[in-house]
Protein backbone atom coordinates (compact mmCIF):
# COMPACT_ATOMS: atom_id res chain seq x y z
CA UNK A 1 0.00 0.00 0.00
CA UNK A 2 2.05 3.42 -0.88
CA UNK A 3 2.79 5.94 1.37
CA UNK A 4 0.00 8.66 1.80
CA UNK A 5 1.45 11.91 0.26
CA UNK A 6 1.36 13.61 4.01
CA UNK A 7 3.92 11.21 5.28
CA UNK A 8 6.43 11.26 2.05
CA UNK A 9 6.56 15.14 2.65
CA UNK A 10 7.46 14.33 6.40
CA UNK A 11 10.13 12.36 5.16
CA UNK A 12 11.83 14.94 2.66
CA UNK A 13 11.25 17.82 4.83
CA UNK A 14 13.21 15.76 7.33
CA UNK A 15 15.93 14.81 5.14
CA UNK A 16 16.27 18.81 3.92
CA UNK A 17 16.70 19.50 7.45
CA UNK A 18 19.78 17.64 7.93
CA UNK A 19 23.12 19.57 8.50
CA UNK A 20 26.38 18.96 9.89
CA UNK A 21 28.44 21.07 11.65
CA UNK A 22 31.79 21.89 10.43
CA UNK A 23 35.21 22.79 11.88
CA UNK A 24 37.41 24.10 9.22
CA UNK A 25 41.34 24.38 9.49
CA UNK A 26 43.79 26.20 7.81
CA UNK A 27 46.92 23.90 6.51
CA UNK A 28 49.94 24.28 8.00
CA UNK A 29 51.66 24.73 3.98
CA UNK A 30 49.58 27.60 3.21
CA UNK A 31 49.66 29.29 6.96
CA UNK A 32 51.95 32.18 7.34
CA UNK A 33 52.03 32.01 11.10
CA UNK A 34 53.83 29.52 13.41
CA UNK A 35 50.98 28.65 15.34
CA UNK A 36 47.22 27.42 14.08
CA UNK A 37 44.69 30.19 12.71
CA UNK A 38 41.17 30.54 14.00
CA UNK A 39 39.32 27.27 13.10
CA UNK A 40 35.88 28.76 10.41
CA UNK A 41 32.75 27.18 12.24
CA UNK A 42 29.92 26.20 10.16
CA UNK A 43 26.85 24.28 9.65
CA UNK A 44 26.59 23.13 6.07
CA UNK A 45 22.96 21.48 5.03
CA UNK A 46 23.66 17.73 4.34
CA UNK A 47 22.32 18.26 0.46
CA UNK A 48 24.78 21.04 -0.09
CA UNK A 49 28.27 21.29 -1.71
CA UNK A 50 31.77 22.29 -0.46
CA UNK A 51 32.39 24.58 -3.02
CA UNK A 52 29.73 26.93 -1.86
CA UNK A 53 31.49 28.03 1.09
CA UNK A 54 35.27 28.56 -0.67
CA UNK A 55 34.62 32.14 -0.94
CA UNK A 56 33.86 32.80 2.89
CA UNK A 57 36.90 30.42 3.98
CA UNK A 58 39.29 32.57 1.75
CA UNK A 59 37.83 35.97 3.30
CA UNK A 60 38.32 33.71 6.83
CA UNK A 61 41.75 33.29 6.08
CA UNK A 62 43.01 35.52 3.82
CA UNK A 63 45.04 37.65 6.70
CA UNK A 64 47.34 33.92 7.39
CA UNK A 65 47.84 32.98 4.14
CA UNK A 66 51.06 32.88 2.87
CA UNK A 67 50.08 34.02 -0.22
CA UNK A 68 46.76 36.15 0.22
CA UNK A 69 45.83 36.88 -3.69
CA UNK A 70 45.46 33.18 -4.69
CA UNK A 71 41.62 32.50 -6.13
CA UNK A 72 38.77 30.97 -3.95
CA UNK A 73 38.68 28.74 -6.29
CA UNK A 74 41.95 27.01 -5.88
CA UNK A 75 40.93 25.61 -2.35
CA UNK A 76 40.24 22.25 -1.88
CA UNK A 77 39.24 20.58 1.80
CA UNK A 78 40.50 17.17 2.93
CA UNK A 79 39.98 15.06 5.93
CA UNK A 80 43.19 12.79 7.22
CA UNK A 81 44.63 13.76 4.20
CA UNK A 82 42.25 12.43 1.83
CA UNK A 83 40.76 15.06 -0.76
CA UNK A 84 37.34 15.52 -1.19
CA UNK A 85 35.49 15.28 -4.33
CA UNK A 86 34.01 18.31 -4.41
CA UNK A 87 30.78 17.21 -6.44
CA UNK A 88 29.42 14.87 -3.79
CA UNK A 89 26.45 16.43 -1.44
CA UNK A 90 28.59 17.58 1.55
CA UNK A 91 26.28 14.37 3.97
CA UNK A 92 27.85 11.56 1.13
CA UNK A 93 31.40 13.01 2.01
CA UNK A 94 30.35 12.75 5.78
CA UNK A 95 28.72 9.30 5.38
CA UNK A 96 31.82 7.87 3.65
CA UNK A 97 34.74 9.39 5.56
CA UNK A 98 34.22 10.54 9.01
CA UNK A 99 33.60 7.38 10.44
CA UNK A 100 30.52 8.42 12.59
CA UNK A 101 27.81 5.58 13.27
CA UNK A 102 25.10 5.85 11.42
CA UNK A 103 21.61 6.10 13.48
CA UNK A 104 19.64 3.61 13.68
CA UNK A 105 16.23 4.28 12.93
CA UNK A 106 14.46 1.68 15.02
CA UNK A 107 15.74 3.41 18.56
CA UNK A 108 15.83 6.94 16.94
CA UNK A 109 13.52 9.48 19.53
CA UNK A 110 10.45 10.85 17.84
CA UNK A 111 11.30 13.84 16.29
CA UNK A 112 15.16 13.77 17.15
CA UNK A 113 16.77 16.05 15.08
CA UNK A 114 19.05 14.99 11.84
CA UNK A 115 22.36 14.17 12.77
CA UNK A 116 21.88 14.16 16.34
CA UNK A 117 23.98 10.75 16.43
CA UNK A 118 25.37 9.01 19.97
CA UNK A 119 27.62 10.90 22.38
CA UNK A 120 30.96 9.67 20.29
CA UNK A 121 29.52 10.77 17.16
CA UNK A 122 33.10 12.88 15.19
CA UNK A 123 31.07 15.87 15.33
CA UNK A 124 32.05 18.62 14.49
CA UNK A 125 33.57 17.24 11.38
CA UNK A 126 37.19 18.60 11.09
CA UNK A 127 38.32 19.01 7.64
CA UNK A 128 41.71 21.05 6.73
CA UNK A 129 41.02 23.99 4.03
CA UNK A 130 44.24 24.43 1.52
CA UNK A 131 45.33 27.00 -1.27
CA UNK A 132 48.24 25.03 -2.70
CA UNK A 133 49.21 21.95 -4.25
CA UNK A 134 46.18 21.44 -5.81
CA UNK A 135 45.29 17.37 -6.47
CA UNK A 136 44.75 17.76 -9.79
CA UNK A 137 44.81 13.81 -10.37
CA UNK A 138 42.15 13.13 -7.98
CA UNK A 139 39.73 16.65 -7.96
CA UNK A 140 38.60 18.59 -10.86
CA UNK A 141 39.88 22.16 -11.14
CA UNK A 142 37.12 24.34 -10.27
CA UNK A 143 35.99 27.71 -12.04
CA UNK A 144 35.92 30.89 -10.49
CA UNK A 145 32.43 31.65 -12.06
CA UNK A 146 31.28 28.40 -10.97
CA UNK A 147 30.30 27.14 -14.25
CA UNK A 148 32.36 23.42 -13.35
CA UNK A 149 29.94 22.71 -9.79
CA UNK A 150 26.60 23.66 -12.17
CA UNK A 151 27.47 21.46 -15.13
CA UNK A 152 28.32 18.81 -12.82
CA UNK A 153 25.06 19.25 -10.90
CA UNK A 154 22.79 19.42 -13.98
CA UNK A 155 24.41 16.63 -15.34
CA UNK A 156 23.55 14.51 -12.56
CA UNK A 157 19.82 15.31 -12.85
CA UNK A 158 19.59 14.62 -16.83
CA UNK A 159 21.30 11.65 -15.81
CA UNK A 160 18.97 10.39 -13.02
CA UNK A 161 15.55 11.87 -15.06
CA UNK A 162 16.94 9.67 -17.81
CA UNK A 163 17.07 6.36 -15.29
CA UNK A 164 13.61 7.28 -13.93
CA UNK A 165 11.76 7.47 -17.36
CA UNK A 166 14.07 6.12 -19.66
CA UNK A 167 14.68 9.36 -21.42
CA UNK A 168 15.81 13.09 -20.22
CA UNK A 169 13.26 15.04 -22.18
CA UNK A 170 11.16 16.01 -18.90
CA UNK A 171 14.58 17.82 -17.57
CA UNK A 172 15.69 18.84 -20.99
CA UNK A 173 12.19 20.56 -21.37
CA UNK A 174 12.29 22.42 -18.50
CA UNK A 175 12.12 26.31 -18.73
CA UNK A 176 14.79 28.52 -17.62
CA UNK A 177 13.29 29.64 -14.79
CA UNK A 178 12.40 26.24 -13.69
CA UNK A 179 16.13 25.06 -14.65
CA UNK A 180 17.59 28.49 -12.53
CA UNK A 181 14.95 27.83 -9.68
CA UNK A 182 16.17 24.46 -9.64
CA UNK A 183 19.66 25.66 -8.93
CA UNK A 184 19.35 28.19 -6.92
CA UNK A 185 17.01 25.86 -4.70
CA UNK A 186 19.87 24.10 -4.01
CA UNK A 187 22.16 27.20 -3.53
CA UNK A 188 19.88 28.75 -0.43
CA UNK A 189 18.75 25.27 0.43
CA UNK A 190 15.18 26.07 -0.27
CA UNK A 191 12.46 23.12 -0.20
CA UNK A 192 9.41 24.85 -0.90
CA UNK A 193 11.36 26.38 -4.07
CA UNK A 194 12.89 22.64 -4.69
CA UNK A 195 9.59 20.99 -4.92
CA UNK A 196 8.06 23.30 -7.51
CA UNK A 197 10.54 21.92 -10.28
CA UNK A 198 11.25 18.86 -8.72
CA UNK A 199 7.56 18.13 -8.42
CA UNK A 200 7.41 18.14 -12.19
CA UNK A 201 10.45 15.99 -12.63
CA UNK A 202 8.68 13.00 -10.74
CA UNK A 203 5.41 13.73 -12.39
CA UNK A 204 6.14 13.91 -16.00
CA UNK A 205 3.26 14.58 -18.21
CA UNK A 206 2.58 11.44 -20.54
CA UNK A 207 5.18 9.20 -19.09
CA UNK A 208 6.16 6.55 -16.33
CA UNK A 209 8.34 6.11 -14.03
CA UNK A 210 10.20 2.87 -14.69
CA UNK A 211 13.94 3.22 -12.65
CA UNK A 212 14.84 4.90 -9.03
CA UNK A 213 17.48 6.43 -9.88
CA UNK A 214 20.66 4.96 -7.25
CA UNK A 215 24.37 4.84 -6.22
CA UNK A 216 25.99 3.06 -4.06
CA UNK A 217 29.21 3.54 -2.63
CA UNK A 218 31.80 0.34 -1.58
CA UNK A 219 34.80 1.12 0.49
CA UNK A 220 38.06 -0.61 0.29
CA UNK A 221 37.37 -3.68 2.69
CA UNK A 222 33.96 -3.93 0.94
CA UNK A 223 35.66 -3.65 -2.76
CA UNK A 224 38.49 -6.23 -1.64
CA UNK A 225 36.29 -8.72 0.44
CA UNK A 226 33.26 -9.15 -2.73
CA UNK A 227 33.51 -11.64 -5.14
CA UNK A 228 31.30 -9.55 -6.90
CA UNK A 229 33.21 -6.31 -7.70
CA UNK A 230 35.78 -6.55 -10.07
CA UNK A 231 39.86 -6.35 -8.56
CA UNK A 232 41.06 -2.87 -9.61
CA UNK A 233 45.00 -1.81 -9.17
CA UNK A 234 46.45 0.27 -6.59
CA UNK A 235 43.95 3.33 -5.58
CA UNK A 236 45.11 6.66 -3.76
CA UNK A 237 44.00 7.06 0.01
CA UNK A 238 40.37 7.07 0.33
CA UNK A 239 39.40 4.95 -2.85
CA UNK A 240 35.47 4.43 -2.98
CA UNK A 241 34.16 2.68 -5.60
CA UNK A 242 30.67 3.63 -6.87
CA UNK A 243 28.04 0.89 -8.53
CA UNK A 244 25.27 1.24 -10.00
CA UNK A 245 22.66 -0.29 -11.94
CA UNK A 246 18.85 -0.23 -12.94
CA UNK A 247 16.29 -0.46 -10.33
CA UNK A 248 13.09 -1.25 -11.45
CA UNK A 249 10.00 0.27 -9.36
CA UNK A 250 8.47 -3.44 -9.40
CA UNK A 251 10.22 -7.04 -9.22
CA UNK A 252 9.17 -9.42 -12.20
CA UNK A 253 6.40 -10.69 -9.23
CA UNK A 254 5.00 -7.35 -9.56
CA UNK A 255 5.54 -6.63 -5.74
CA UNK A 256 7.14 -3.45 -5.14
CA UNK A 257 10.85 -3.30 -5.11
CA UNK A 258 12.80 -3.05 -1.64
CA UNK A 259 15.57 -1.52 -0.58
CA UNK A 260 17.03 -5.27 0.20
CA UNK A 261 15.50 -6.68 -2.88
CA UNK A 262 17.34 -4.41 -4.83
CA UNK A 263 20.85 -4.50 -3.23
CA UNK A 264 20.46 -8.14 -3.47
CA UNK A 265 20.30 -7.54 -6.82
CA UNK A 266 23.40 -5.28 -7.25
CA UNK A 267 25.84 -6.43 -4.94
CA UNK A 268 24.20 -10.08 -3.51
CA UNK A 269 27.57 -10.94 -2.14
CA UNK A 270 27.59 -7.82 -0.02
CA UNK A 271 23.87 -8.46 0.41
CA UNK A 272 23.34 -11.85 0.31
CA UNK A 273 20.07 -11.88 2.54
CA UNK A 274 17.07 -9.55 1.03
CA UNK A 275 15.45 -9.08 4.48
CA UNK A 276 18.55 -8.73 6.72
CA UNK A 277 21.96 -6.54 6.39
CA UNK A 278 24.39 -9.70 7.64
CA UNK A 279 27.57 -8.68 6.32
CA UNK A 280 26.87 -4.70 5.69
CA UNK A 281 24.63 -2.16 6.48
CA UNK A 282 22.79 0.32 3.71
CA UNK A 283 23.42 4.03 5.66
CA UNK A 284 21.34 7.12 3.92
CA UNK A 285 21.36 10.55 5.10
CA UNK A 286 23.28 9.58 8.12
CA UNK A 287 20.93 6.39 8.82
CA UNK A 288 20.60 3.20 8.58
CA UNK A 289 18.12 2.13 5.99
CA UNK A 290 15.67 -0.83 6.97
CA UNK A 291 15.88 -3.52 4.44
CA UNK A 292 12.02 -3.30 3.39
CA UNK A 293 11.43 0.46 2.97
CA UNK A 294 10.27 1.02 -0.50
CA UNK A 295 12.45 1.99 -3.16
CA UNK A 296 9.85 4.07 -4.90
CA UNK A 297 8.95 6.02 -1.65
CA UNK A 298 12.56 6.60 -0.96
CA UNK A 299 13.37 7.88 -4.21
CA UNK A 300 10.75 10.33 -4.32
CA UNK A 301 11.13 11.91 -0.38
CA UNK A 302 15.16 10.78 0.33
CA UNK A 303 17.20 11.59 -2.75
CA UNK A 304 19.43 13.82 -2.93
CA UNK A 305 19.34 16.92 -4.41
CA UNK A 306 20.55 15.90 -7.57
CA UNK A 307 17.99 13.21 -8.25
CA UNK A 308 19.72 10.27 -7.28
CA UNK A 309 19.84 8.26 -3.33
CA UNK A 310 23.10 8.08 -2.94
CA UNK A 311 24.04 4.92 -0.15
CA UNK A 312 27.10 4.32 1.41
CA UNK A 313 27.85 0.84 2.51
CA UNK A 314 29.08 0.26 5.85
CA UNK A 315 30.75 -3.09 6.26
CA UNK A 316 29.58 -4.64 9.50
CA UNK A 317 32.33 -6.26 12.21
Amino acid sequence: MPAPASRLAGLQKQVWSGSIPLDIRLATADCRSYDDSDPYLVQLPRLSYLPFVLARLHAFFKDSLIHPDVAPNEAWLSFEGVPLKWHYPVGLLYDLFSGAEPIKLDVLPEDAPPDSGSPSSPLPWRLIVHFSDYPGDQLIQLDAEGRALLDSYINTVKEADFIRNGTARTVMSLSKDDSDNLWRAVQIHDLRLFNTVNNKLLNPPGLELRHVPVKVYLPTSATHSASDTIAEDAQPSGHIRVVQALVPLFLATRQPQTLGTALNGILPTIFPSRRNPLLAQPVLHGAVVPMSANMEELGKAAAYADGFLHIAVVMLG
